[in-house]
């Protein structure tokens, strides 16, 4: 009896297929990807400098890789003032540093910046400093999504194709390995491993193309570019790459030799076991093709490395043994046998059911400790995108583990009803001789005996489906009824297809949770965006009068950053027109009256030209009041008064 479904039935197998395979076409079962965030610059956003900087610096909340233009500082003219590519500073991996040109006129500068970080995104942003005094025209900021580009839209669908080839090749790959060896004789088992190798090719060897231009926003035409592509090579993510392709070249050997092991000297009709060496190889290949993902995103970078990256592992074979597997276990179980297999053993499907109850429970265990590496604390998953996103995902897989729970009660019933059947009927006793010797058969999944089967026992042709006590045949035009473990594979069919349309809806929120910003990141982000908006420095201007001709100017402050602790304070003197003054003493104190503090002396020295100090500490934010003493002559001197906010520190 073969395994075929009616036509309803079948319908739903197809479902189940196409569901998962369009959750491998979609989901990626990753972890979740964290976005690097600008935690800090050197000039700050908004800052107004006196002098031209020698070099721009930008500090990232995580590792970050840097290409040719991943820093243009721009100036008021929108001419690029920075002549070489940018590098890291003293091999920080967080950070990335420019040298600009030496002769840089007064105005407004525009940095405008573009990293990829560790797991992979490019992200970009741009911020502005002036010189001198901010001008009336500025270079054009870059808008627009730093994926939305040709290269970012086809690196993204043969990103998720490698992990659809993944889990195929890994998952059909553990079920003739570890479940039913003679489904290697399926030829539609056979065809997945294929698809499975070939679409992990494809997608590397695009993936490698396509990451230099990703990287850096650059034309599709620049593909074959040889020091793009040089650059791409030398770095983690393409080096990663390669390991990955050295790989599958590995596992095709691995592959072809196996098919020849299996396929037996009778053919695919009598195929072979296969051995532990044959699955300690295959293990490590995967580990090996898992790592290559691990080992170039984020689980490489951030906290607690080293347990990360094993954690990443496991996650991404779970995720290939459970979702392939069940992929396989669909096609196993909505074919006809045809190819000589015979039907689905129950022993097989209850191994199977075994080895996904472990990929789920590691897939349970890993997705936990990931969750909390990248969102950090209860209360980002009602307050961050993230966290929304990734409740709605874990009630997702609390209803896949409710379904799955009905497979294993239906695998459970069918392995106990192919037990049932495959114990002998107790044999009368007979004439003194040799007893006729019995061979064990093993049952199949919803296996019923056929005419013109042979009775093991007696050794003699059986004439019909279900015979009665004589060894009659049942009456012309009555058809035996469906066994039990029939239906029980009946309804196993119908859970796996469910199974595999939730797991689809699962793998499509995982999409989600890979393109937005992780709760950590998140909160580092926001507070490099508090600390950005916040003015970087307090510029106080302070008039004042001697009474007298020419003894009229203003006295400018700048305190930076302006927040409690340790503040830098620069005064400079200017006369009525508007040009530099040298006075012999300038003073300043700072008082918070209503609270009784002070007044703190800031301890300003002449710098030939402008006075400062860089170690006056304020105990407390609000509002102080800046007492400045001006001297011009021996005698002549005055008083002046201003107030200044301090804030607190960003948290």
């Amino acid at each position: 009896m073969h395994t075929g479904s009616p036509p309803a039935r079948r319908s739903l197998t197809v479902l189940a297929l196409v569901a998962a395979t369009f959750a491998l076409l979609l989901g990626g079962a990753t972890p979740a990807c964290a976005h690097a965030g600008l935690s800090g610059s050197d000039p700050a956003d908004a800052a107004v400098l006196q002098t031209a900087p020698k070099q721009v610096t930008l500090t990232f909340t995580e590792s970050v890789g840097l290409s040719e233009n991943s820093l243009r500082v721009l100036s008021p003219d929108n001419e690029r003032v920075n002549p070489r590519p940018a590098q890291h500073v003293d091999g920080k991996d967080n950070t990335g540093r420019v040298e600009l040109s030496g002769e840089l006129p007064q105005g407004t500068y525009t940095v405008a910046w573009r990293v990829v970080s560790a797991d992979g995104h490019p992200i970009s942003g741009a911020f502005s400093f002036s010189i001198g005094k901010p001008s009336g025209t500025a270079a054009g900021r870059p808008t627009g999504s730093p994926d939305d580009t040709a290269a970012g839209r086809l690196y993204g669908l043969f990103r998720y194709v490698a992990y659809s080839g993944l889990a195929l090749l890994i998952g059909a790959a553990a079920f003739v390995l570890l479940c039913w060896p003679t489904a290697g004789a399926v030829r539609a088992v056979r065809r997945l491993l294929v698809i499975g190798w070939a679409a992990l090719v494809v997608s590397t060897v695009a993936l490698l193309l396509l990451r230099g231009p990703y990287a850096s926003a650059g034309p599709l035409t620049s593909v074959l570019d040889p020091s793009q592509l040089g650059r791409t090579v030398t770095g983690r993510p393409g080096g990663a790459l390669i390991a990955r392709l050295v790989l599958l070249a590995g596992a095709a050997v691995l592959l072809r030799w196996s098919a020849v092991r299996l396929r037996g000297p009778g053919g695919w009709a009598q195929p072979q076991e296969v051995g532990p060496r044959v699955r300690a190889a295959a293990a490590l290949f995967a580990l090996g093709l898992a790592f290559t993902w691990a080992g170039a995103e984020h689980a490489s970078a951030g906290i607690q490395v080293p347990l990360a990256v094993p954690a990443a592992v496991l996650h991404l074979l779970a995720m290939g043994v459970w979702l392939g597997g069940l992929v396989t276990l669909v096609v196993v179980l909505g074919g006809r046998g045809a190819s000589g297999s015979g039907p689905v053993p129950a022993s097989a499907i209850g191994r199977f059911s075994t080895l996904a109850f472990t990929a789920v429970a590691v897939l349970v265990g890993t997705g936990v400790y990931q969750s909390w590496r990248q969102v950090g604390s209860w209360e980002a998953l009602s307050t961050t995108s993230y966290g929304r996103i990734l409740t709605v995902k874990i009630a997702a897989v609390v209803l896949v583990l409710w379904v799955a729970s009905f497979s294993r009660r239906w695998t459970a019933r069918l392995v106990h009803a192919g037990a049932t059947t495959a114990e002998p009927a107790p044999v009368p006793e007979a004439a003194p001789g040799p007893a006729p010797e019995r061979a064990k058969v093993a049952q199949m999944a919803g296996a019923s005996a056929s005419p013109g089967a042979v009775d093991l026992v007696s050794s003699t042709p059986r004439t019909g489906g279900r015979g009665d006590a004589d060894g009659g045949t049942e009456p012309p035009g009555t058809e035996p009824p469906r066994s039990e473990a029939d239906g029980h594979q009946r309804r196993l069919r119908r859970t796996v297809a469910v199974e595999a349309a939730l797991s689809a809806v699962v793998l499509a929120i995982t999409t989600l949770l890979t393109g937005t910003q992780p709760s950590r990141a998140a909160a580092d982000s926001a507070v490099a965006a508090a600390a950005a908006q916040g003015p970087q420095v307090k510029v106080v201007t302070v008039p004042f009068d001697m009474g007298t001709a020419h003894r009229q100017g203003t006295v400018q402050i700048t305190l930076g950053p302006g927040r409690v602790g340790e503040n830098t304070v620069e005064a400079v003197v200017y006369t009525a027109d508007g040009g530099l003054a040298t006075v012999p003493e300038l003073r300043l104190t700072l008082t918070r009256e209503e609270l009784d503090i002070g007044p703190i002396d800031a301890g300003l020295k002449n710098q030939k030209g402008y006075w400062a100090a860089y170690d006056l500490r304020l105990p407390m934010p609000g509002e102080w009041t800046l007492n400045v003493t001006v001297r011009t002559t021996e005698i002549d001197q005055v008083t002046v008064s201003g107030t200044v906010r301090i804030t607190s520190p960003p948290r």
